[in-house]
């Protein structure tokens, strides 16, 4: 059953796509979910449903869930682990103590404090190793637990405990208990050797494949690419508490815990959990979002799915806003299995 005639809904959808091509032109594809049920499949800008794109920080909370099921497997014991009891070898600098008190939950929940003011991005891309540049940038005087959210820099901390942890590489570990099991097809890692290959890989429809730095440890604060597909495959697991097709990938408990609030960024408002951004409105639900606006968005009152590929752009307009304004009044009361493609 459904609530749109055939003629309401293609009215509907063509405005939508109007918007679309209008005021949010770097839109690579979209898909929206609901009860689990596909209701559109959409591409844009030349792209198809074979159509990789970089996701940026929507990699982020990947890694969550990586980290979760990591916790599941016994591989780690729980997010108050202190970040350099995975790195017995690492040689603390001077009279740096901050650093030794910080747990991944600090990580997970962008509370760990840095020595840099402004990113060294340059520097880090250049490094051979991102996680001893990122545990190099770790601490700093800075005692005291507040919300600062670390873009590329930090994040792969948490990549290089994965890796401790469990002996695997993060895209081992991801493929056996993540990727498989959903159907995401990510190739092989991926290492720049210019500047050149590192700017096409943004723009890139057909490249597969997770970065990694040259010592095999992959990203964590960006660089997988997904399909609008694939990314709501993420959505629906977290939206049905870590289940997929009756396996339970990552507990509940992981799900609950890392989509609660657990941090904020004052500065905008934004609640944050464990590397996913949490609804601070009436509405229950979170995202995992990422530059040039790539997110998968969940509504879980509404049950709904949206994920949204985008290409990298300056001065993103908002996706949150265009999803409330322009997506969900379209679908919310749709219930047909893929109305539109």
């Amino acid at each position: 059953m459904t609530y749109m005639n055939k003629e309401y809904r293609k009215e509907k959808f063509a405005e939508l796509e109007k918007t679309v091509k209008k005021d949010y032109s770097n839109i690579a594809g979209m898909v929206v979910q609901k009860d689990g049920k596909m209701l559109y499949e959409n591409y844009f800008n030349d792209c198809t449903a074979h159509s990789r794109i970089h996701v940026c920080s929507v990699t982020k909370s990947i890694i969550s869930i990586l980290i979760g099921i990591a916790i599941d497997k016994g591989y780690i014991e729980s997010v108050n682990r202190k970040v350099l009891d995975y790195f017995p070898d690492y040689v603390v600098k001077g009279r740096e103590k901050t650093i030794q008190n910080v747990t991944l939950e600090n990580l997970l929940t962008m509370t760990a404090p840095y020595k840099y003011r402004f990113a060294p991005y340059r520097k880090y891309f250049a490094s051979e190793d991102y996680v001893k540049f990122s545990l190099d940038a770790l601490g700093g005087r800075e005692k005291k637990e507040k919300f600062r959210y670390a873009p590329l820099i930090g994040p792969d901390i948490l990549s290089g405990i994965l890796v401790k942890a469990t002996g695997r590489s993060v895209f081992e570990f991801a493929e056996e208990y993540l990727f498989l099991p959903l159907e995401i097809d990510v190739k092989n890692n991926l290492v720049f050797h210019n500047k050149e290959e590192q700017l096409a890989f943004y723009q890139s429809r057909s490249i597969s494949g997770w970065v990694s730095d040259s010592k095999g440890f992959n990203t964590a604060g960006w660089g997988l690419t997904l399909t609008p597909v694939e990314m709501a495959r993420i959505g629906q697991l977290y939206l049905d508490k870590g289940r997929w097709k009756g396996k339970q990938i990552v507990s509940e408990k992981w799900v609950d815990e890392s989509t609660k609030e657990h941090s904020r960024w004052e500065k905008e408002g934004l609640p944050y959990g464990y590397l996913w951004w949490i609804s601070n409105d009436r509405e229950s639900g979170f995202a995992a979002m990422g530059d040039g606006g790539n997110i998968i968005y969940v509504n879980t009152e509404k049950r709904m799915v949206i994920s949204i590929a985008s290409f990298p752009v300056r001065r993103v307009k908002d996706r949150i806003e265009f999803i409330k304004k322009y997506v969900e009044p379209v679908f919310e009361n749709c219930t047909d299995d893929k109305q539109y493609k």
